[in-house]
């Protein structure tokens, strides 16, 4: 009887330690999961929404002067500045927080929409160098520089911003899909994005 007794109870020992021994192994497999899942989020980075053309004409000019300010010599041309403006978000700016328990990720902050990237192609007119203030390598980079500064200035007026906005749900649909791959759930219900009028996404 007591032999009897004796295995009953080193068999339910046997199975407490088990279950608790892939209790514990679970947590580390979800807690594990969750760091790879934000890891795995915020490595998608920069998510390009929209994409505008531009064609500007850029006028430049450059005086420099010698002799007591007497002699002026001027360099110029005219730029046709060529450039495709790339408007997205920065995912790496999102705040995402991890619920173990009932494996979901809880997105608390989404960034507002930027200008990710310009690429700008010049051709030059009319361009012609003065007596002793000529054209450099070191000027065309500077002129390729504003050239990307005066296409960044038009971009707030040209609707980009506004049309990266409306797709903001699409971005975090995105996440959400990510999020699926390994059976987790987005929650995003909390989330207010700044639009003309503040949007609460349900």
């Amino acid at each position: 009887m007591e032999v009897f007794l004796a295995a009953i109870i080193a068999v339910l020992l046997t199975l407490g330690i088990v279950t608790v021994l892939k209790s514990i192994k679970q947590k580390k497999l979800v807690n594990s999961q969750s760091t790879i899942l934000l890891d795995k989020i915020k490595k998608v980075c920069k998510f390009i929404t929209v994409e505008g053309d531009f064609a500007e004409i850029y006028h430049y000019q450059d005086v420099k002067q010698r002799f007591l300010k007497l002699v002026s010599s001027k360099k110029k041309a005219l730029v046709v500045i060529n450039a495709k403006a790339h408007v997205g978000y920065d995912l790496s700016k999102i705040e995402l927080k991890a619920d173990t328990n009932k494996k979901k990720i809880i997105l608390n902050h989404f960034p507002q929409p930027e200008i990710l990237s310009i690429e700008t192609n010049l051709n030059y007119y009319d361009k012609s160098d003065g007596y002793f203030n000529k054209f450099e390598a070191t000027d065309l980079t500077g002129l390729h520089n504003e050239a990307k500064l005066h296409i960044k200035d038009k971009i707030p007026e040209s609707g980009l911003i506004e049309a990266a906005q409306k797709e903001a749900l699409e971005t975090i649909l995105l996440i959400e899909t990510i999020v699926q791959t390994i059976g987790w759930k987005l929650d995003y219900s909390a989330l207010e994005l700044g639009t003309s009028k503040t949007k609460k996404l349900k």
